[in-house]
């Protein structure tokens, strides 16, 4: 399998590969056996989040040591939460820190892309439903994460789920390195051999409570090494065998804006 990008190209989205220094659009389902399409010429596409999810599923507290940093026990089942489909950007895009947010944290995670409709997932056929990795970045208001206890508002906000640059490859038995770097400095570095629930018992759970569709991301936990964000940072998410997913931070504009109700 190649790693697939979506793009938006000539006014048009679409799934592609990178091949020979260029673009070649797929037809057919991504998630499928798409076959390879021609070269994509004239403007160079924008790299799009490589899905439109329904939702982001997320896993709270799942590498040791961040638990550790952030003076929690060690859960005793996975501890997930939703993301909305409308906090999803991709490469390039900027998150947008909202007016008066406090402490605005990176959290660089692995992302498993859900190829199928899974319902009831046993952990050793998990690989049958995950079309890949990608990279997410669960950027999280530290603040009204502690205020409200839930997650829903501190993770949920327009940006705040930096998602790509494509789908890579998966194998869920095999450890990857993961990190993040804000404005070149490395600031998570770890594995995903340090997980305390494995990627094949995390589908196991999370569709054992609900049913995940073609597209869905499942975030699997965030390292130790999580840190503010303030507007002119760029932040890096780099997924072994994924690649890198870079957004810049700005600060968002306290007036109403052109989507703003209007009655």
């Amino acid at each position: 399998m190649e790693s697939i990008y979506r793009l938006e190209h000539d006014e048009h989205v679409l799934h592609a590969v990178r091949r020979d220094g260029a673009w070649h659009g797929l037809e057919g389902d991504p998630f499928g056996a798409p076959a390879v399409g021609a070269r994509l010429d004239g403007a160079a596409p924008r790299i799009l989040a490589p899905v439109a999810p329904s939702k982001i599923v997320a896993v709270g507290l799942n590498y040791r040591d961040h638990a550790a940093e952030m003076n929690k026990a060690l859960p005793d089942e996975p501890l997930i939460f939703l993301k909305p489909s409308t906090a999803v950007i991709g490469p390039g895009a900027s998150i947008v820190l909202p007016p008066g947010a406090g402490r605005v944290d990176y959290e660089a995670e692995l992302g498993l892309v859900i190829g199928r409709t899974a319902r009831n997932v046993p952990a050793e056929r998990a690989h049958e439903v995950v079309a890949g990795f990608t990279c997410v970045n669960d950027v999280t208001d530290r603040d009204l994460q502690r205020r409200d206890v839930q997650y829903t508002r501190a993770k949920g906000f327009d940006t705040f789920a930096p998602v790509g640059p494509c789908i890579a490859p998966a194998d869920l038995d095999r450890p990857v390195g993961i990190e993040a770097r804000v404005n070149g400095e490395r600031r998570q570095h770890s594995s995903t051999r340090e997980l305390i629930f494995p990627l094949r018992r995390l589908v196991e759970f999370v569709t054992a409570v609900m049913t995940l569709l073609p597209g869905d991301v499942l975030s699997t936990g965030t390292p130790p090494g999580v840190g503010p964000l303030a507007p002119g940072d760029r932040v890096v998410i780099a997924i072994e065998g994924v690649g890198e997913l870079e957004n810049d931070v700005v600060a968002g504009d306290p007036g109403p804006g052109t989507q703003a109700f209007a009655p």
